[in-house]
């Protein structure tokens, strides 16, 4: 049986590692034990974050939205139980637009919620 050499493959799999983690500090830009180990983090960071960012938009709509609220001397909670009881389906990325583009809508809307 003739001799299988695996450079080529190995070489093109930390290649492609190493390109993963360039712009990296240090070693883990270079050396592929720690870009690999880096790389392999950098996904859980990624994978995690992608679930991350979805919390994070809500509560700056959520902080909007109450800011506006305090403006209009309603409490968020009260606004929010309001909408749900009327049957308003209005999200609150949308809320927190109106609060921010459009004030006069807002106070309507929550004049239309609280009373």
């Amino acid at each position: 049986m003739a001799r299988v050499k695996r450079g080529l493959m190995r070489h093109k799999r930390h290649k492609k590692t190493i390109e993963k983690a360039a712009g990296y500090w240090g070693r883990k830009k270079s050396n592929f034990k720690r870009a690999n180990e880096q790389v392999m983090k950098s996904g859980q960071y990624a994978f995690r974050d992608r679930r991350q960012k979805k919390r994070d938009f809500r509560r700056l709509w959520i902080a909007r939205i109450s800011a506006a609220c305090k403006a209009c001397d309603v409490r968020y909670s009260d606004f929010i139980h309001g909408m749900t009881s009327k049957g308003m389906a209005i999200n609150r990325k949308m809320l927190s637009e109106l609060a921010i583009a459009d004030m006069d809508a807002f106070k309507k809307v929550v004049t239309e919620a609280v009373a």
